[in-house]
């Protein structure tokens, strides 16, 4: 087994991630295929998420790349959350989400008051209602509800969270479209890219989804991907022995790990250097990182990262360890961004931290306004 320490593998990672050199503009949607996409709870989040990876980004293009060019789609993806993916990518990541079936778990039909029967229906007319189509979720309700002829299937897209919307995205047959002023509108993904979508398998598509996460989040254990993924750390396994020997065990300082064999060998040529990056809330690092390990994240502050409701907080990432948290509000035409260290830091990463803040300040327009505060 392979050895690494705790210090080569996140800088390795952070490397991955773009936060040691950022990407060119260019090199946007290269970005978000290798961090497995942008996590999209909150919009202004996957923007920053990129902001934080990508040097001089405009500030509509991921709008552009939405709306305009069609080269992101939004949908609802891993664990059930919004992500936005690659639209030349989403064939794969729809072969992979296909397989993910819990919806039609006896449980989960009977927590949603529906039948598999009637679920299968409503999938079904969700697609037909969506191909070539731009339709608010009344609008949307109010075809699947005529095309099926039973009200209550229409009156269930209606109901907030959409929940009964996410098994549709995961067949491929909704995704997000442009809005209608306040109003979210879907569509059907291969109607709406230009180019269509090719079929992939499904056990194919996700090998390479795991190869992707490992790529993107490596070194991790079988629990890490499968709560990234939203299955069973039994599952989670079966997805990592199918890929034979291009996988290996990797110990870091002790713990017995996953990483592809070439990042592995990768890893160990690593040389960190210092670098502190301020990652936004909901950033794919955090999202990715374990929730475990001491090296990655104090346990005395894990609270302050991983709050309640799903809710993650930005972060100040110091050599890949989340060594505090921050904020910015926008007062008029100030923008006051506030630092909060976890314990005291070096010059280095005040230095540095400071210069993340100036970036963000030229992202978003407005003049900085910086503190930094004892943590809590």
């Amino acid at each position: 087994m392979d050895s690494l320490t705790w210090r080569q593998a996140l800088a390795w990672r952070m490397d991955r991630h773009y936060l040691v050199e950022r990407a060119r503009p260019a090199e946007m949607r290269r970005v978000v295929a290798r961090i497995c996409g942008l996590h999209a709870q909150v919009m202004s989040s996957a923007e920053l998420t990129l902001w934080a990876r990508v040097s001089k980004l405009e500030r509509e293009a991921v709008q552009s790349a939405l709306w305009e060019e069609r080269t992101l789609v939004k949908l609802w993806a891993m664990r059930g959350t919004l992500h936005l993916l690659p639209a030349e990518e989403l064939g794969m990541w729809l072969a992979g989400l296909g397989t993910n079936r819990h919806f039609l778990k006896p449980v989960w039909l009977r927590n949603f008051d529906i039948t598999r029967e009637e679920l299968e229906q409503l999938i079904e007319a969700v697609g037909s209602a969506l191909d070539g189509q731009l339709l608010t979720r009344a609008e949307l309700a109010a075809e699947v509800a005529r095309a099926t002829g039973s009200e209550s299937l229409g009156e269930r897209l209606r109901q907030s969270w959409g929940a009964y919307l996410k098994p549709a995205s995961f067949r491929g047959r909704l995704c997000f479209g442009p809005g209608e002023g306040q109003l979210v509108r879907f569509t059907r993904p291969a109607s709406w890219l230009p180019g269509g979508m090719e079929p992939v398998d499904p056990d194919d598509a996700l090998r390479e989804i795991t190869r992707r996460y490992l790529g993107a989040f490596a070194p991790a254990t079988r629990e890490d991907l499968g709560r990234w993924w939203g299955v069973s750390p039994a599952q989670a396994g079966r997805m990592l022995a199918v890929l034979g020997d291009e996988a290996v065990n990797v110990d870091v300082e002790g713990e017995a790990c996953w990483m592809l064999a070439d990042h592995a060998a990768e890893a160990a040529r690593a040389m960190p250097a210092n670098v502190a990056r301020l990652l936004p809330g909901f950033d794919q690092w955090t999202i990715g990182a374990s929730r475990s390990s001491p090296a990655q994240l104090d346990p005395e502050h894990k609270a302050r990262v991983y709050r309640p409701q799903g809710w993650i907080s930005p972060v100040l990432l110091v050599n890949g360890r989340m060594e505090g948290v921050w904020r910015h509000e926008r007062k008029g035409r100030r923008l006051l961004v506030e630092l909060e260290p976890f314990g005291k830091v070096p010059k280095w990463v005040r230095t540095q931290a400071e210069e993340e803040a100036t970036r963000l300040v030229e992202f978003l327009g407005g003049e900085r306004e910086l503190s930094w505060v004892a943590g809590k």
